[in-house]
C-alpha cells in the first residue's frame, strides 16, 4: 500500500499536469485575433468579384500588411434591405465579434423605402450592438440625386444622425470617389470591380484601425 505522503504528492501533480494542459489549451484562444464582423448587402459581400478582389478579401490583406491582427468576418447577404439585416442580426451575433462594420441602406433607397424605415431599422441594429458593447463602423449611404431633394435630404442625414446617437464611427459615403466612375465599377455601375473595392479599402482603413483600436 502506498503512503498517504506518496498519495498526496501523486495529486498534486496530476492536479498540477492537468491545469498545465488547460493553459495549454487556453492560451491560443485567449490570443487569437480581433474578430471584425462585416454586416451589411452585396457592396460588403462582393457581388460579382471572387474572393480575393471582394471588400472582405481586399480588407482583411491590407490589415494583414499592416501587421494587425484581425480576422474578418462577412456575414453580409446581397440584396439585403435594413429590414432584412434586423431580421437576421440575432443568428449573425451569436459569436459576438470584436467589432462591426455596419453596411445597409443601399438597397432600400434604390426601392425608394421611406427613410422612417430605413431610420428605425438602423437603430434597433445599433442598440443591439450597443447592448452588447460592441463598436461599430458605419459604412454610409447617399441617396441618388433623382429621387428627389426631399427623400435625398431624409435619407443622407440619417447615418450622421445615428452615428452620432450611438457612438459610432461614421464613414461618411462608402462609394465615395467610386460612385459613377466607369473605370472603378462593374457593368451595372452599382457595384465597385476590383479596382473600386481598392480605393474604398484605402480610404476606409483609417476608420477601420481607429474602429479596432477600440475594440
Amino acid at each position: 500500500m502506498k503512503s498517504g505522503l506518496y498519495l498526496r504528492n501523486r495529486l498534486v501533480r496530476g492536479w498540477a499536469a492537468a491545469f498545465a494542459l488547460v493553459i495549454l489549451l487556453v492560451s491560443p484562444t485567449l490570443a487569437a485575433e480581433k474578430t471584425l464582423l462585416l454586416y451589411g448587402d452585396s457592396l460588403l459581400a462582393g457581388y460579382g468579384l471572387s474572393q480575393n478582389d471582394a471588400f472582405m478579401g481586399q480588407l482583411q490583406a491590407a490589415l494583414d500588411a499592416q501587421n494587425i491582427d484581425v480576422l474578418v468576418i462577412n456575414a453580409s447577404v446581397s440584396g439585403d434591405t435594413t429590414s432584412a439585416g434586423l431580421e437576421r442580426l440575432d443568428w449573425a451575433l451569436v459569436d459576438t465579434p470584436d467589432a462591426v462594420l455596419l453596411g445597409l441602406g443601399a438597397n432600400d433607397m434604390l426601392q425608394g423605402v421611406s427613410p422612417e424605415i430605413v431610420r428605425d431599422n438602423l437603430s434597433q441594429i445599433l442598440a443591439a450592438l450597443a447592448a452588447k458593447e460592441v463598436p461599430v463602423l458605419i459604412a454610409g449611404m447617399m441617396a441618388n440625386r433623382a429621387l428627389g431633394p426631399d427623400y435625398v435630404k431624409q435619407f443622407d442625414a440619417i447615418y450622421p444622425d445615428l452615428a452620432s446617437k450611438y457612438g459610432a464611427i461614421l464613414y461618411p459615403f462608402y462609394l465615395d470617389g467610386v460612385a459613377l466612375d466607369p473605370a472603378l465599377n462593374q457593368p451595372d455601375m452599382r457595384h465597385p470591380n476590383a479596382a473600386g473595392v481598392k480605393k474604398i479599402i484605402a480610404a476606409i482603413m483609417p476608420y477601420v484601425i481607429s474602429l479596432l483600436d477600440g475594440a
